[in-house]
């Protein structure tokens, strides 16, 4: 029975996912914060911030903000639920809920298409729906992360990353010789990992104020890439 759909991956193909899926997340994230008034869709917390600063100011996309954290929450569960019955069945859960994942950034990016058409807000029903396209999308990569992805390492929140990289860095010098491979083992997922996501939030910001919605084409092409791989070398039978 497979119990992680990430075993085994933290090879060569396994650092290409995880730099994959952070440029994804930090792509993604950027395009909500501008296109829908700071709304967090990867750092999905983040938005308990933006709740903050919005009471006591502004209220552009406050409702929506409010929205994002059970449909989060509500995100999650169902993926765990579905990923479980996926292992009974000895399939990699990984390939059909990321798959999943693109299809909701696609829907995002058609409701983001039909929102600029109208001229509607960010506190119109297609923003709401926009947002909340988006929001479950990552928390499908968030969920992942935690379970049949766990060997990439988180790759939607960089706060944590950024820390041990900062940490290992500091004890890489003083560590005895037997610990020292575990720290780069562990800076060889994380620093691929904060760096893509940066490059990703550059790249999405550019993206967006050129060609609007249109920009979320490359995340999913990207997840699909994935996918497509990830299925390849599951069904792949070894040399013999």
């Amino acid at each position: 029975m497979v119990t992680n759909g990430s075993a085994g991956r933290t090879g060569g193909a396994g650092k290409l996912d995880i730099t994959a899926f952070a440029f994804v997340a930090g792509y993604t994230d950027v395009i909500g914060f501008i296109a829908l008034a700071g709304l967090f869709t990867a750092h999905v917390t983040g938005n308990l911030i933006m709740i903050g600063v919005e009471s006591v100011g502004s209220t552009e996309g406050l409702f929506l903000k409010v929205l994002a954290l059970p449909v989060f929450v509500g995100v999650v569960a169902l993926v765990r639920l579905t990923e479980k019955r996926l292992i009974q069945r000895d399939r990699d859960a990984a390939v059909p809920l990321v798959a999943v994942e693109s299809l909701l950034l696609a829907a995002f990016a058609s409701v983001g298409l039909r929102m600029q058409a109208l001229g509607a807000g960010t506190d119109s029903h297609l923003a709401m729906l926009a947002g909340l396209l988006a929001v479950a999308a990552m928390a499908i990569q968030n969920a992942l992360s935690r379970t049949s992805l766990a060997d990439l390492g988180p790759t939607t929140i960089m706060t944590g990353n950024s820390t041990q990289v900062v940490i290992d860095l500091v004890d890489l010098f003083s560590a005895p010789p037997e610990s020292r491979g575990a720290i780069r083992a562990r800076l060889g997922k994380m620093v691929p990992s904060v760096l893509s996501f940066a490059v990703g939030a550059i790249l999405g910001a550019l993206a967006y104020t050129r060609v609007g919605y249109a920009a979320v084409a490359l995340p999913i092409v990207v997840l699909v890439v994935i996918c497509v791989r990830r299925a390849r070398s599951r069904t792949a039978v070894p040399a013999r």
